[in-house]
């Protein structure tokens, strides 16, 4: 069996910039041609592999925040908000703004490109030393295990660090459905963001005076199905090292699980819904109080799954460490040591995704 990789080149004049992937076949093209096999290096060791059977946690729910009353500075919502930060690191939110066509239009546009024939999405394929574009990040080892997902990453804010090289530019409706989907994001991204800088004792300009203008990357996740959903996860336990992620779920099928109090969850899709989850920065930033959760993604055998995860990151050149309002002398003492952003997400991007692993880089 002929097992189609995605063949990246080098990007010339790019440096490293965030990071560097191993080649990795296309779990599409894998099942073309066996639908039934699993590959050995997608096979889980068996003490990461995921229990599909029924949820013995049903009764937990991930916080649902409506972002209509946040807006009107609702003193019991932004209760809610601090609380789901604190214990869960995750929330759902409803009444975000962004509307319901532009949502459809952007996933349509993403799905259409996963349609694509092999070689036309291979027109996108990511450099050696770049992670935009399609094939697959954090694979760093020929030994390490894989996932059960093809991905497709780009850079959508600030306008220069698009890099239109990697857009499947002829798909049509593709770079509109993406151009609308992170703008209106982002206004959703900037109330947040407001919402952080007064919780963590600043006002809502804070975070911006302190770290400047943000960026924003898209992940787009195809999970295809799999005939053993046991032994396999779509995306393996990892943190994000962003500010905060948006994820954009399917409104029909489970498969992002949450660690919560050492168990793994369901954060089941409410329609039209917006799921946030702080990322490493944020829990540097309010040294600690706000925490990066693990999650992961699982497989199905019944349907393939989509999803859309938009990240809002510091730049790179920023120095990311305790904000000075949360760090309060013997109290409070200081957890985190400041770095480099960039410096940060280079080690990250070195590793394989292996739970929190990355925040102890920078705790003393």
């Amino acid at each position: 069996m002929e097992l189609k990789v995605v063949k990246a080149s080098v990007e010339k004049g790019e440096g490293l910039g965030w990071g560097k992937s191993l080649l990795v076949p296309s779990i599409q093209e894998i099942l073309k041609n066996d639908s039934q096999s699993v590959p050995e290096r997608y096979i889980q060791e068996p003490k990461d592999r995921p229990l599909i059977s029924q949820n013995l946690f049903d009764s937990l729910q991930v916080p649902v925040i409506d972002f209509s009353m946040l807006a009107q500075k609702d003193a019991n919502e932004i209760r809610k908000l601090d609380l789901a930060c604190k214990e869960w690191g995750f929330f759902q939110i409803i009444n975000h703004g962004v509307r319901e066509e532009t949502m459809v239009n952007m996933k349509a546009a993403m799905a259409a490109f996963f349609e694509l024939p092999f070689q036309e999405k291979s027109k996108c394929a990511k450099a050696a030393n770049e992670i935009q574009g399609y094939g697959q990040n954090f694979v760093v080892s020929e030994k390490q295990k894989l996932d059960w997902c093809d991905m497709m990453f780009l850079k959508t804010f600030p306008h220069e660090t698009r890099n239109f090289k990697y857009w499947p530019l002829t798909l049509p409706g593709f770079k509109e459905a993406v151009e609308e989907y992170s703008t209106e994001i982002r206004k959703v991204s900037n109330k947040i963001d407001a919402n952080l800088s007064v919780l963590m004792g600043m006002d809502e300009n804070g975070l911006k005076r302190k770290l400047g203008e943000f960026q924003q990357g898209i992940r787009m996740n195809y999970y295809p199905t799999c005939s053993r959903p046991d032994l396999v996860l779509g995306i393996s336990p990892h943190s994000d090292g962003s500010l905060f992620t948006l994820l954009l779920q399917d409104d029909e099928i489970n498969g992002l699980q949450i660690k919560h109090k050492k168990v793994w969850i369901d954060a089941k899709p409410i329609r039209n819904s917006l799921v946030v989850n702080i990322g490493d920065a944020i829990e540097i930033l309010s040294n600690g109080m706000y925490k990066s959760i693990e999650h992961r993604a699982i497989s199905n055998e019944k349907k393939p799954r989509m999803s859309i995860a938009t990240f809002v990151m510091p730049g790179d050149e920023v120095q990311i460490g305790p904000l000075d309002s949360m760090v309060n002398g013997k109290h409070l003492p200081r957890s985190y040591r400041n770095i480099k952003y960039i410096d940060y997400i280079r080690q990250k991007f070195a590793m394989k995704m292996q739970g929190k692993v990355h925040t102890a880089i920078v705790k003393l």
